[in-house]
């Protein structure tokens, strides 16, 4: 009887370009940064998220500038643990996960020193015309730079 096999995945090598394909960002946890509960209030998360997200951004567009150039359409962030002071600090991570016409999805976490998973997210960023405020079509410049940094599966 013969043995059926799995095919084998594709190997894949990790892109090196000056735009990381995951971009992470150490934020120390401030004291006003807690609420009544003594832990990082729900809504620090998402400017910790931010703070990455725009990192993230100018270091794939190889100008922070052009940041301005994208609205936020969506978040949606699932908390998994809570934040105190005591964990000091945290690391914001984001990266690539989907490239379209007019806009790009984000996937994003934050996680402990320890390695404990205390958010994740998705975001969708909106390509903005800054004349008429309306969405634009990615540039082929723009395209080319969110391809360098895209995770290959």
């Amino acid at each position: 009887m013969r043995r059926l096999r799995r095919p084998r995945r594709p190997r894949t090598r990790r892109r090196d370009s000056a735009a990381d394909v995951l971009h992470e960002k150490e934020i120390e946890i401030r004291w006003r940064d807690l609420d009544a509960f003594n832990h990082v209030n729900h809504v620090v998360f998402l400017t910790y998220l931010e703070e990455v997200r725009d990192e993230w951004l100018g270091r794939v567009l190889r100008d922070p500038a052009l940041v301005w150039g994208y609205v936020i359409a969506r978040v949606e962030i699932d908390y998994r643990r809570e934040l105190t002071l005591e964990d000091d600090a945290v690391v914001a991570r984001c990266s690539l996960e989907r490239l379209g016409t007019k806009s790009v999805v984000t996937s994003e976490a934050i996680v402990t020193r320890g390695g404990e998973i205390s958010a994740e997210a998705k975001a969708v960023l909106v390509a903005r015309d800054d004349k008429t405020g309306r969405s634009r079509v990615i540039s082929d410049e723009e395209r080319a730079a969110f391809e360098s940094a895209s995770v290959t599966t």
